[in-house]
């Protein structure tokens, strides 16, 4: 382990153990160094890496702070790496998706409440109105991040969010070659969402299986 990487660790700790919170100011530079035995040369590499990934937040002048440390900020590190990758890595995407959005579905049909099943038929209805392949797919990613934010689990929404913006290419090329694409995809997101208003969790958690994989198989083929 490199000396960047144990300052890096060190840091980690004094946040995962509580010793710093969220939104805490970090102690000044020597002190922090000689508190745990760094150099202030790999401290302040340590500190500059952990900025990248928006877990310290460099004010300058003012000093250094641990930031919100909520998802979404955390996350925005991954939706760059996804931007980097190659289109034919969108299979990968997908496989990760077939992994996570049924649990979110299924864990949708226990949590969501009347306002989130209000407005995924809002979407539903939209999409089945849109007049553009565009359209949508921008309902249907939507749709898959609504369902779930109702999951109640911020950190597994941000998840899929990413994931699902990243997809939003390959789900419009399969929308303009794959006939009878958007009315089989509207079809399956109103039995989804039937299945998450009645709350019958591992029937949502299977359609969403299903869905996803439909998507997945496509994709393969056309790779």
């Amino acid at each position: 382990m490199s000396v960047t990487d144990e300052a890096i660790e060190k840091i980690k700790e004094m946040i995962v153990s509580g010793e710093l919170a969220p939104g805490d100011r970090l102690p000044r530079e020597a002190d922090l160094a000689g508190a745990l035995g760094l150099s202030r040369n790999s401290l302040r590499e340590a500190v500059k890496a952990l900025s990248l990934l928006n877990v310290l937040d460099v004010r300058q002048g003012d000093g250094t702070y641990v930031t919100s440390l909520e998802a979404p900020l955390l996350l925005e590190t991954l939706s760059f790496i996804l931007d980097l990758h190659r289109d034919d890595d969108v299979l990968q995407v997908f496989q990760v998706r077939s992994i996570l959005e049924p649990a979110a579905t299924g864990l949708a049909a226990q949590h969501a409440d009347d306002e989130a099943i209000a407005e995924l038929r809002e979407i539903v209805a939209a999409a089945g109105e849109a007049s553009t392949v565009t359209e949508l797919v921008a309902s249907d990613i939507r749709f898959h991040v609504r369902i779930a934010e109702a999951a109640g689990n911020p950190l597994l929404a941000s998840l899929i969010e990413s994931l699902s913006a990243r997809s939003a290419r390959a789900r419009i090329w399969r929308g303009l070659t794959q006939q009878h694409a958007v009315e089989q995809t509207v079809a399956e997101h109103q039995a989804i969402l039937d299945a998450v208003d009645a709350g019958e969790t591992e029937l949502a958690r299977s359609l969403a299986t299903v869905h996803i994989a439909g998507v997945t198989q496509w994709v393969r083929g056309a790779l």
